[in-house]
């Protein structure tokens, strides 16, 4: 009730403390997807380094987004043969991984100008370039062995090329990290969790409320996103997404449990991203 909500002065719950316990009598790394995805061959002796450098090529042309040149080839079978000495086939990959993931080609984004590039003057960017700028925006991630293909072969600024990777790139699960990290800061979803309603003003404020506006928010976006809407319904939908305990602070009757569903909205107040009650709560 309206009285026990006031009355309330537990705070949000959370948690104070996780202990975990285990694995008991474990033999070595064991098997993990993570492995098996580095791990794609075995050496047929301790001397062989025809797989080392199958996995380290492999791993450093994902990891540079680019094709891997003789000397960084080199650079990293001298790491793997210094770590192979101590500890054995994987001690050697484990290093050189080290050397590829502490190094400043897979840490920035790197976009060098062409040698007969004219001061002021504007130029395209590379296939490989346009990959990464790609991947990074809608995956914030690298790009995979498919894109990095089309982009060394030169095909990816060819529109119809780049249309077809976009929309592979937005059918895959990866694309949730554009709605999740560009929309959250676009519209300051995260900024929900900092704010705090006063409480006498605004008795019913709860975190369940403040979980669902975040939601609601992410969910529309999505909606706009994926369906191709035009930018005018950025500020003019009138449908969202809620859930019992929104439409309750909304008012739309008849919304009962958890479970988000799209519904269409009789108040023009509400319309568009600037009805949203979380970016009401942020810019208030």
């Amino acid at each position: 009730t309206l009285t026990d909500i006031s009355a309330y002065k537990g705070g949000e719950p959370a948690v104070l403390n996780v202990v975990i316990t285990g694995p008991y009598d474990a033999k070595g790394a064991g098997e993990t997807p993570s492995r098996s995805r580095i791990f794609t061959c075995r050496p047929s002796t301790d001397m062989d380094e025809a797989c080392p450098q199958t996995i380290l090529t492999g791993l450093a042309h994902l990891a540079y987004r680019r094709p891997v040149t003789v000397k960084e080839n080199e650079s990293l079978m001298r790491l793997y043969r210094k770590g192979r000495e101590h500890d054995g086939f994987e001690g050697g990959i484990e290093l050189a991984l080290q050397s590829i993931l502490a190094g400043p080609e897979f840490l920035f984004r790197i976009e060098q100008d062409p040698a007969d590039t004219v001061a002021g003057k504007a130029y395209p960017i590379s296939d490989l370039e346009l990959a990464s700028r790609l991947s990074f925006f809608l995956w914030s991630s690298i790009p995979d062995k498919e894109l990095l293909n089309v982009a060394e072969q030169g095909k990816l600024r060819d529109s119809a090329v780049l249309k077809q990777q976009v929309q592979r790139m937005m059918a895959d699960s990866r694309f949730q990290a554009v709605l999740d990290n560009f929309g959250a800061q676009w519209l300051s979803i995260r900024n929900v969790d900092i704010v705090s309603p006063q409480a006498e003003i605004y008795p019913e404020f709860d975190g369940e409320l403040r979980v669902a506006m975040k939601q609601e928010m992410k969910l529309w976006f999505e909606d706009m996103v994926r369906n191709d809407r035009s930018v005018l319904e950025m500020l003019n939908s009138d449908s969202t997404f809620v859930n019992e305990r929104l439409a309750r602070h909304y008012g739309i009757q008849d919304i009962y449990g958890d479970k988000f569903r799209k519904v269409k909205l009789d108040n023009p107040l509400r319309h568009g991203m600037l009805g949203k009650a979380s970016l009401l709560t942020i810019t208030s």
